[in-house]
């Protein structure tokens, strides 16, 4: 076994989450968990045989074991792991994710994440599936993960960017930089991934952002606009009635009477 799929739509519903020590006693352990998912994050070196797929163990590694598998563990002395035992839901998008994947970088904030559940479980077990929700989330979306429907990294990169500085002058050679990649690169993959280009998905997500401020807050509609980078009010204006299909002053309105009636 290489791969797992799994959903990720609604929390998990975590069992136990703890530190676990392992070869103290014996070298090799075998067992399954019949009902739950296991993962664990490592702090030593091994081997894991899962469904005849042998997976080298290094700190840092993270694997996912779906329930009622058969798990060799292959242990060189004293190994400690932070692990979480877990339900998942069947229903909503698959990811598919390697059983067993070294989490780089990551691994300083995953380890961090299921160090908060393992507090959390005895007094906030609503708190430990939201951690261990966000470590599944991290993992689901490592390098080297199937992108099971997910976006190109330079894409991703390029979106997070624009997302963080809404309100801020953006431009196409900016954010390609930011991304890493040439300005005709980025829009060719841009449009690829999205359908869209860069400057149409900066505009619609502005124009989101402002409905949003609209419906949700009293902000005076000069400071939705700043907000949302588009300061000059004629500009917004017409922004708001291409996006949104009316101006502000009408979707504002349009908002309140659907909330009074």
């Amino acid at each position: 076994m290489d791969h797992v799929s799994l959903s990720l739509d609604a929390p998990p519903e975590v069992a136990s989450a703890g530190v676990g020590v392992h070869g103290v006693s014996t070298a090799h352990e075998v067992f399954r968990l019949p009902d739950l998912w296991q993962l664990h994050l490592y702090n030593y070196s091994g081997a894991l045989s899962v469904g005849g797929a042998v997976h080298p163990i290094r700190p840092g590694h993270v694997s996912l074991v779906p329930p009622d598998t058969e798990v060799h563990f292959h242990y060189r002395g004293r190994s400690e792991h932070l692990y979480a035992h877990l339900r998942l839901t069947d229903t909503g998008v698959a990811h598919r994710v390697p059983v067993m994947q070294d989490a780089a970088a990551e691994g300083a904030l995953l380890a961090h994440l299921l160090r908060h559940a393992v507090t959390a479980v005895p007094l906030s077990p609503a708190r430990a599936c939201a951690e261990v929700w966000t470590v599944l989330w991290h993992v689901a979306q490592l390098t080297g993960s199937d992108r099971g429907g997910r976006q190109h990294p330079v894409v991703a990169v390029a979106q997070a960017y624009i997302e963080e500085r809404l309100a801020d002058p953006l431009t196409v050679p900016e954010i390609a930089r930011t991304a890493g990649v040439s300005h005709t690169h980025l829009t060719r993959l841009f449009r690829a991934e999205t359908g869209h280009t860069v400057v149409a998905h900066i505009r619609h997500r502005r124009l989101e952002r402002a409905r949003h401020l609209l419906l949700a807050s009293t902000l005076p509609i000069p400071a939705v606009a700043a907000a949302v980078g588009i300061a000059d009010l004629q500009a917004f204006n017409k922004a708001c009635r291409r996006e949104l299909g009316a101006g502000p002053r009408a979707v504002r309105d349009a908002g309140a009477a659907v909330s009074q009636s």
